[in-house]
């Protein structure tokens, strides 16, 4: 008789168990909804300097053509196009950082873009970090088994993350 006491005892470890993981995970996918919402408000503020730079009055015409297409790409590029987008601004803004002349031109822009520019790679990083983490917690055996993930997405890494970490060269 004293074994039937433990069944019902084990059965509520297992569904509190269950239900703490579920939770668990559903706080993974959070964060990496949120460190996404704030990498995208970043990018957003990154191409929307990147504009203002290209219309400065010493920029010359190919360097505003270039970067006014890679800004406007980059703003406007659904999800399937976001990677190649942004990639191509850091690579626009990688080759402005070069112009000595015009950086001094203009300080405060330049001092802001590596102000963003550094705002974005540490939210690369919480990005990455809130992926990686939401993405070895659904790998393990006990959520596939239970499908505690429910119908939520995959958290995504994207291509263009790796590309913005890049150093610039001064």
């Amino acid at each position: 008789m004293q074994t039937y006491f433990w069944i019902p005892l084990l059965i509520l470890i297992a569904i509190w168990y269950l239900t703490f993981s579920a939770n668990r995970l559903d706080r993974l996918h959070h964060r990496a909804e949120t460190s996404w919402a704030n990498l995208d408000a970043i990018l957003q503020r990154r191409a929307a300097l990147a504009l203002d730079i290209a219309h400065q009055e010493k920029i010359d015409p190919a360097t505003n053509l270039l970067l006014t297409a890679a800004a406007h790409q980059a703003r406007e590029a659904d999800i399937s196009e976001r990677n190649e987008a942004e990639s191509g601004l850091t690579q626009a803004l990688l080759i402005l950082s070069e112009d000595e002349e015009l950086i001094s031109s203009y300080p405060q822009l330049f001092s802001e873009l590596d102000l963003i520019t550094e705002r974005l790679r540490i939210a690369i990083s919480l990005h990455v970090e809130a992926v990686a983490a939401a993405r070895s917690r659904r790998e393990k055996m006990i959520y596939r088994i239970f499908r505690l993930a429910g119908h939520a997405p995959l958290p995504v890494k994207h291509a263009f993350e790796d590309d913005s970490l890049q150093e610039p060269k001064r």
